[in-house]
């Protein structure tokens, strides 16, 4: 599994616009709003590291809105909850 954040910069008139496109597409799990240097953050998960081309510069970037992304790839997850850890495989 290839996880990651993606920080996106969007028009100041294009934020909600932007971020229901994007959480439209294909791999992009959850998209919040938020304050700061950058207007949303997406959480992408895919199968593949491959995939996560499709979607961060064939999909987000591309957003009509949207500026700029830059990418924070996920090396592990921490978690509270029990859907965490039926994925762990248990590999360190």
């Amino acid at each position: 599994m290839a996880d990651a954040i993606v920080l996106i910069n969007t028009e100041a008139n294009k934020v909600s616009e932007a971020a229901q496109a994007i959480v439209e597409i294909d791999g992009v799990k959850d998209v919040y709003s938020v304050a700061g240097e950058v207007d949303l953050v997406a959480v992408v998960s895919t199968p593949h590291f491959d995939g996560l081309t499709d979607i961060i510069p064939g999909g987000i970037a591309k957003v009509d809105g949207v500026l700029g992304t830059q990418t924070l790839m996920a090396f592990r997850q921490y978690s509270s909850s029990d859907e965490a850890a039926a994925y762990d495989l248990g590999v360190d």
